[in-house]
């Protein structure tokens, strides 16, 4: 069976890590081409050809396709679609634009965060802000299905497959870019990142977000929300862990001042280690951390920053 897997390409460049997580589920279900697709997509090519199991690897540069514009590249993805039985993707924020798009345009179901290949037509994925797991089966002649892909392990690298340049499909015409407003950080990024400490609504403020945001570049890791904290203005909405933020799986996780509502945790519950900062010791976070400190986070949160240093 064939797979085109739409790689997660920013900027030009390709991201190694979801993509090659990606390319882990989809060899289970047989020959993987690696869709890199841009404005600027060869220098995205060239690196999904070195990951490890990626048959082949197609580049399609058209500036319709730049600035993630979901509509054109869906259009793209269904024009190319007729070899392949399964189309795939990362679980991720552009992924998710693109594939619903895709099977509604094939008329077929989507498959959304899938954590494990049964075979291939069977996968299992979360429900119910992760508190159980569905198994479904398709039917559809095409499968489209995204990857969640904190459940796998990344591809190694060493492959060479080709590459080859394919156009891009016209232009449906249905959205248009008008700009870009991009935060910069040099802070790891959320979803890839090592560590990562969050905040929740018992920080009381933005000001003292200030305090999740040092103990954080101590550690030099990413800063996480709850959708609380969001929700109060203490923090971006780019930083939300959680179900309806981003899900996470670092090797450290540290929730300061969360109280563990099931929405967080269906969003960093498969982290390696977590550990929970909070003074009231009947916090459900407690329950599915690894250590946990009954603390006045004003307290505890400088002092191991100072500690750190």
């Amino acid at each position: 069976m064939a797979v085109l897997l739409l790689a997660e390409v920013n900027n030009g460049e390709l991201a190694l890590d979801a993509t090659a997580k990606a390319v882990t589920a989809a060899k289970a279900l047989g020959d993987v081409t690696v869709l890199a697709a841009g404005g600027s997509a060869a220098a995205a090519g060239e690196a999904a050809a070195k990951i490890d199991g990626v048959a082949k690897v197609l580049v399609a540069e058209d500036e319709t396709l730049g600035h993630r514009l979901a509509e054109s590249t869906a259009a793209l993805i269904v024009s190319l679609a007729g070899d392949f039985e399964h189309i795939v993707a990362p679980a991720t924020t552009d992924a998710k634009n693109v594939m619903p798009r895709v099977a509604a345009l094939l008329d077929v179901m989507v498959i959304s965060d899938a954590t494990e290949v049964v075979d291939g037509a069977t996968f299992v994925r979360p429900i119910y802000a992760g508190n159980a797991m569905q198994t479904v089966k398709s039917s559809d002649a095409k499968k489209v299905i995204t990857f969640r892909t904190s459940t796998f392990d990344a591809a190694g690298e060493g492959g060479s497959a080709a590459v080859e340049t394919v156009s891009a499909a016209a232009d449906p015409g249905l959205s248009s870019w008008v700009e870009d407003k991009v935060a910069e950080s040099d802070r790891p990024e959320l979803t890839s990142a090592g560590v990562v400490v969050s905040g929740g609504r018992g920080v009381g403020s933005e000001e003292d977000f200030k305090l999740i945001e040092g103990l954080a570049d101590k550690l030099g890791a990413a800063v996480g929300a709850s959708r609380a904290a969001v929700d109060s203005g203490y923090a971006p909405n780019d930083w939300q862990v959680g179900q309806t933020g981003k899900v996470v799986a670092p090797e450290l996780y540290v929730a300061v001042g969360i109280s563990g509502a099931i929405q967080h945790l269906a969003g960093m519950k498969d982290s390696k280690i977590i550990v929970a900062i909070n003074k009231d010791e009947e916090a459900p976070i407690f329950q599915v951390a690894d250590y946990g400190l009954v603390a006045d986070l004003f307290a505890a949160v400088p002092e191991l920053t100072e500690k750190l240093g």
